[in-house]
């Protein structure tokens, strides 16, 4: 018999197929996965084997308007380690761990061995900086560890705020090439420490740094810590001021360590910006405040500058730089420094008052130059007596002598005969019903002009004839702030309605073009001149003669208001003016808080003075300025 023999199984076909479809798609995967998912699996690789760290920029500075610099900054030295360059000394002392357990019966725990043993290495290098500046500091592991996780790119501070000394001696003593580095960052910086400190503002640190606009945005990102503005212009400029931010992206080994640096970009320096105030006339209103508690304003009629804006208490911007302690936190609570008195304080504002209250009389025709009221001491309106602050009257007044002498029963009569409704609507169109919208947060929203509506809206209580007498004196429900009496002051002076405040400094000079929004004041001159004759008297021989100046005319008014304060009665002293009267170009408000019953304070004995020494100084400047000028 003959045999047969094939050259292939026909039973082994089906077996080919089965290789060469799993073959097929084998080649199909691949060419999947490197073709058409390249771009996703090196998009992962990058994620796996890349790392962003961000960097913030220094903040700009803040000048006065004469170029002083008001907030810079100080440098601020740190010892730091980096981890990275420890990578041989951690495994040597692993090693060393390891070998010392091996002949012991104790199990040996090797995640907690490679904790040891960076601890046991930072704290060696630790102890190095502690014998160069005598010190005795530890480092705790928890601390060492939460780093290695979470910073583990960027260095791990020994040391901060170190003085110029230690950091000249650690540079001296530390070998160039040591793990132990010297890291300079910045602090706030305020050469002037309490003045302006409400308007200046504070930082602190902050680890929440936007860096979406930079390249490796989907990367683990590392930061160090930026400073955002806290309060004052830090705050309202902080975009601003903060510098822009730099980037490195490095290429990490499995480890996460530091292997490569493939993408740099530096940070930048934040932009400066000038503001209005004149840090000389600043400090003159804070000495001139002393240990009183209140506010001085002092604004540019012309442009609506802000010139002064000066707080008492305050407090030192430096103690709150580079971080604020809980002890100078709650010293400032306990004094109640916190508090922005020109922008968030709420006062009756008194025979202040009365030049709106005579505005609005003359509108009315309660009130013209020839009126003349017999002021015995009192008026009765209705059941109820009213008093001049002069008990034994002032006699026959007329409109010049009654702002002069701040008579109240004049303005009481007038007050009635011009009513409610026109008081509070002039006092509105000054703007004594909203915020003055200067460059500052929080600026409070609580001010109050009564009137029946509000009275029934929120006391559900009618409207009484001795509600309307003690507006026109400004007391009663009335509430102003001392940058509304200001703003009020400067659009008196300038014959308008309305100022806006600010608090940046106007470099274009265009100042005779700025349109604060309001409206002439609807007066004659003739009025208009009877206001200002009565407001130079208050200043040459009347209440608030005590801020008479050589040479200079002065308008002026004060005012003495009562306010309950914990339970208590006390006076609010408050001076308001402008200069020269024959050309207006400051308006100063002065309010003094009386903290005490006991506090004699009033309009003409307290505060006046204060405003005379920053008028004083103002015109001085400006004498200096003219002869350096010839």
């Amino acid at each position: 018999m003959y045999e047969v023999h094939r050259f292939y199984n026909p039973r082994l076909i089906i077996f080919y197929l089965i290789f060469g479809l799993l073959l097929l798609f084998l080649v199909i995967g691949l060419g999947y996965r490197q073709i058409i998912q390249r771009n996703q699996y090196r998009e992962k690789e990058k994620i796996q084997n890349l790392r962003r760290i961000l960097n913030p920029g220094t903040r700009g500075n803040i000048f006065d308007r004469e170029g002083r610099l008001l907030v810079g900054n100080r440098p601020r030295f740190s010892t730091v380690i980096y981890l990275n360059e420890l990578r041989d000394e951690f495994r040597k002392e692993y090693i060393r761990l390891v070998k010392n357990l091996r002949d012991t019966e104790v199990i040996i725990d090797r995640d907690q061995l490679k904790i040891d043993a960076r601890y046991t290495v930072v704290q060696q290098f630790l102890n190095t900086v502690n014998q160069i500046l005598d010190r005795s500091i530890k480092i705790s592991r928890y601390e060492i560890e939460r780093h290695f996780s979470q910073r583990l790119l960027l260095p791990l501070t020994l040391y901060e705020d170190l003085s110029e000394e230690e950091f000249a001696l650690l540079i001296e003593k530390i070998p160039v090439d040591a793990p132990i580095q010297m890291l300079t960052d910045s602090s706030r910086y305020y050469p002037y420490n309490y003045s302006a400190a409400h308007t200046l503002g504070y930082v602190t640190s902050t680890k929440d740094i936007a860096g979406d606009s930079l390249p490796g945005e989907n990367l683990t990102t590392f930061k160090f810590k930026g400073k955002t503005g806290r309060s004052g212009l830090e705050r309202k400029f902080d975009e601003k001021l903060q510098g822009k931010i730099g980037s490195e992206i490095w290429v990490v080994d499995p480890s996460g360590y530091k292997y490569e640096r493939i993408v740099q970009h530096q940070s930048q320096k934040g932009n400066d910006i000038y503001v209005s105030l004149d840090i000389d006339l600043q400090i003159a209103a804070e000495r001139a405040l002393n240990t009183k508690v209140g506010s001085v304003v002092a604004i540019d009629i012309k442009s609506g500058e802000v010139l002064a804006l000066a707080n008492s208490p305050s407090y030192d911007l430096n103690s709150l730089s580079p971080f604020i302690t809980f002890d100078v936190h709650d010293k400032i609570t306990e004094i109640g420094a916190w508090l922005n008195r020109a922008i968030q304080g709420r006062y009756p504002p008194g025979s202040s008052f009365k030049i709106l209250s005579t505005i609005a009389g003359m509108r009315a025709d309660s009130i013209n130059s020839d009126l003349i009221i017999d002021c015995s001491g009192s008026f009765l309106v209705g059941n109820r007596k009213f008093h001049c602050h002069k008990r034994a009257g002032h006699g026959k007044v007329n409109l010049t002598k009654a702002i002069a002498q701040s008579c109240n029963i004049f303005f009481y009569e007038t007050g009635l005969k011009t009513g409610i409704k026109l008081l509070s609507k002039t006092a509105r169109e000054f703007g004594f019903d909203k915020p003055t919208g200067i460059e500052l947060l929080n600026e409070t929203r609580g001010m109050i002009v009564p009137d029946p509506a509000w009275k029934k809206r929120k006391l559900f209580e009618k409207w009484y004839p001795g509600d309307t007498a003690n507006l026109s004196i400004g007391q009663g429900y009335l509430l102003v702030t001392p940058l509304q009496m200001a703003t009020f002051t400067a659009s008196f002076a300038r014959k308008e309605t309305q100022t806006r405040p600010t608090l940046i400094y106007n470099t274009n000079n265009d100042i005779d073009s700025i349109d604060h929004g309001g409206k002439p004041i609807p007066l004659s001159d003739g009025q208009y001149s009877a206001i200002v004759v009565g407001m130079e008297q208050a200043a040459s021989i009347g209440t608030a003669r005590l801020v008479r100046i050589p040479g200079i005319r002065i308008a002026a008014k004060t005012g003495t208001a009562q306010l309950w304060s914990k339970g208590k009665e006390v006076n609010t002293a408050w001076f308001i003016c402008f200069a020269p009267v024959e050309k207006p170009e400051i308006a100063l408000v002065v309010t003094v808080e009386g903290i005490d019953p006991n506090d004699n304070y009033h309009g003409g004995s307290t505060a006046a003075p204060i405003g005379k020494k920053v008028l004083e100084l103002y015109f001085a400047k400006k004498k200096n300025r003219l002869v350096l000028k010839n």
